[in-house]
């Protein structure tokens, strides 16, 4: 894949926030807020997974996941059963083959927006 202008990585971003939104809306998870709403962290981690994945074009959902969760880590979240970015925890804190199948079809979802919009 051909690395995109920042404008198209955040459009991409974008596009991959809202549909993760609704797909965890489906779930019964209604904590992501709309990309205009998201707060600079949600934001950032977005791109960062869209700029992962152009990267990386060969990345696995695992790879996506991996990548997100170090990410995660390094900024000082830990496993909750709650996402609370104040408290810096969350659900998805564990390896992917630990995640609930709809949680790994949200890694495979982010990678297909990416390859099809790039």
């Amino acid at each position: 894949m051909i690395l995109k202008s920042e404008d198209a990585i955040a459009m991409i971003a974008a596009v991959c926030h809202e549909a993760n939104g609704e797909w965890c809306a489906w779930h019964g998870d209604y904590s992501q807020p709309a990309w205009g709403d998201a707060p600079e962290w949600q934001i950032s981690s977005a791109i960062d997974g869209v700029q992962h994945a152009l990267a990386h074009p060969d990345a696995k959902p695992e790879d996506s996941h991996n990548s997100w969760l170090a990410s995660k880590i390094a900024d000082g979240w830990v496993y909750g059963e709650v996402k609370d970015p104040e408290a810096k925890t969350h659900p998805c804190i564990v390896p992917y083959d630990q995640l609930p199948v709809w949680q790994q079809k949200k890694d495979k979802l982010f990678l297909a927006i990416v390859r099809a919009l790039a």
